[in-house]
């Protein structure tokens, strides 16, 4: 059994789900990808990029030494429920340098491993082999192999119950896989697709921040009230064409005035952070945007969003917390997949 791997396989992100026969849909879990392999009591997992998570997760390492199975390589994406949901924020905090938190960490918060592929079991290699034999030998390996914390992940080949996952994605889910059933597994290639539900929301632009070599707005910062009325920063938006910038920019000039964020504000502490990163200007809450996003972390915007248009029909005070997707639970899962 070889010691490393080469990158898993990828998906290529898509509108729509295909439509046609031959076709295997599975959720795509809000977590860490990982490729796990044990050779007897040598056990590793390996990020996307290549990187070892074993240290970050050792009480996965031990679920993954607690299979009766010895020799194995398998695919899938590390998970953590903590309070009754899947937590994306609470994964990123484990990858802390100290042991001692580490450890506490996964005592207090374990996470846990969704299988939704394998590549070898035993002496046997299954990467050469369709999508239906890897998903029987999946299947066999995962019941022979019945470990708190080794989870299986649902699948399905109706392109209409895939598109009701699709459309409670967005909290525990990130989107819909889909993969052809006559197809091997193909290292390092783009050979599935993902398509993720967009959701949109109407947000206060409570600052923004200058471009890197002119004085023109680079990025509009987005707020979001909450049931107290405090204005939280949840993101941000850079999709404004050349053309608008000028204009733009004198526009919310004359709306700069603190504080701007009552709540949670930009310009936090971050090892990523620079100087210029860290500057921005306050708006006094008078424009609001309407923007598509696809995930949410710790009531943020994970990723830049597209800005859709204005709204100078919606109150400020309008644009709440309320209007994210909220995070589907795992009972909640446990009865979508039932």
């Amino acid at each position: 059994m070889a010691k490393t791997e080469p990158s898993p396989m990828e998906a290529l992100l898509a509108a729509e789900l295909p439509e046609g026969d031959g076709w295997q849909f599975e959720p795509k879990w809000d977590g860490f990808r990982c490729i796990a392999r044990r050779d007897g009591d040598e056990i590793a997992m390996i990020s996307r990029s290549g990187k070892p998570l074993g240290r970050y997760f050792p009480e996965v390492l031990d679920i993954l030494g607690a299979t009766k199975e010895r020799r194995f390589i398998v695919d899938g994406e590390l998970i953590l429920p903590l309070a009754d949901r899947l937590d994306f924020e609470a994964l990123q905090m484990r990858l802390h340098p100290a042991e001692s938190r580490i450890r506490k960490l996964a005592a207090e918060t374990p996470a846990q491993l969704m299988l939704f592929d394998v590549l070898e079991v035993g002496s046997k290699s299954f990467a050469d082999k369709p999508l239906t034999d890897r998903r029987a030998a999946l299947e066999r390996f995962h019941r022979a192999n019945q470990v708190e914390g080794l989870l299986l992940s649902p699948v399905t080949i109706d392109r209409e119950v895939a598109l009701d996952w699709l459309s409670r994605s967005g909290g525990a889910l990130d989107g819909v896989v889909a993969k052809r059933l006559d197809q091997p597994y193909r290292f390092g290639e783009r050979a599935m697709v993902k398509v993720k539900q967009l959701r949109t929301a109407d947000c206060v632009v409570g600052g923004f921040r200058y471009a890197e070599k002119k004085r023109e707005v680079g990025s509009l910062l987005l707020g979001l009230y909450d049931d107290e009325g405090v204005l939280h920063h949840v993101g941000f938006t850079s999709a404004i064409s050349a053309k608008e910038r000028p204009a733009l920019t004198e526009r919310l000039e004359k709306l700069v005035g603190a504080p701007g964020f009552t709540g949670n504000a930009p310009g936090g502490p971050s090892r990523w952070a620079t100087e210029r990163s860290m500057a921005w200007e306050p708006l006094k809450p008078k424009l609001v945007v309407e923007v598509r996003y696809d995930q949410v972390t710790g009531r943020r915007f994970r990723h830049g969003t597209a800005l859709l248009r204005w709204r100078p029909d919606k109150a400020p005070k309008q644009c709440t917390f309320e209007q994210l997707a909220p995070e589907l639970k795992p009972s909640e899962i446990a009865e979508l997949f039932a």
